[in-house]
């Protein structure tokens, strides 16, 4: 399966050449996030009790991203970066003792409509937050804005199944469904020039 990565940018990458060593295989993740269906604030009622996440399959989604983030913290280059990573991973915990019965994540759709941010406005030392690997090191990096008041960025993959599994900003942890929400007013006008038409 292609990653979002090789989606976004129509390449086929060599497993050697697909990731540096920073970047975790969350493959496994999104397998089982696959079976889940789309993130709703509410549980979708089924008539099938076996169509939905079981507790135990939610806290699994949980403890696979909780051993991805212990896995890079274990290698973090910096003392900030694993205590960010340790604070990510402590918060997981009690996802994983008592599993929601719904995801709180994002739509692989909210994903998709992320700002990209242009290569040009990258610095050379520019960094993911997660992975700590200079943006610029990626020859296709993919950086998205997450539309928190802190506009923080990260590279697509590393903040990728945080936000489809906890739907936060993983620094500031500003909600982020409801943030990009697009109100057409441009209807509403329309619709109140002609209301009033009518009473004329």
């Amino acid at each position: 399966m292609a990653s979002q990565y090789e989606v976004e940018h129509n390449v086929q990458l060599s497993a050697p050449a697909r990731r540096s060593s920073r970047r975790v295989d969350m493959a496994s993740f999104f397998s089982l996030l696959n079976q889940f269906g789309e993130a709703t604030d509410t549980p979708t009622p089924h008539n099938n009790p076996h169509a939905t996440p079981t507790p135990v399959a939610t806290a699994a989604l949980f403890r696979l991203l909780q051993d991805q983030l212990q896995t890079l913290s274990l290698t973090a280059p910096t003392a900030d970066n694993r205590a960010f990573l340790d604070q990510l991973v402590a918060s997981l915990e009690g996802d994983i003792h008592d599993p929601p019965t719904a995801l709180k994540g994002v739509s692989q759709a909210f994903l998709d409509a992320l700002d990209r941010v242009d290569r040009k406005k990258l610095f050379a030392d520019d960094d993911c937050a997660i992975c700590k690997v200079p943006y610029l090191d990626d020859e296709w990096c993919l950086v998205v804005e997450l539309p928190c008041e802190g506009r923080h960025r990260f590279d697509l993959e590393c903040v990728g199944p945080w936000l489809r599994s906890k739907g936060s900003c993983p620094m500031c942890r500003e909600e982020m469904e409801r943030k990009k929400a697009v109100v057409p007013a441009a209807e509403d006008e329309d619709e109140d020039e002609d209301d009033d038409m009518m009473y004329a």
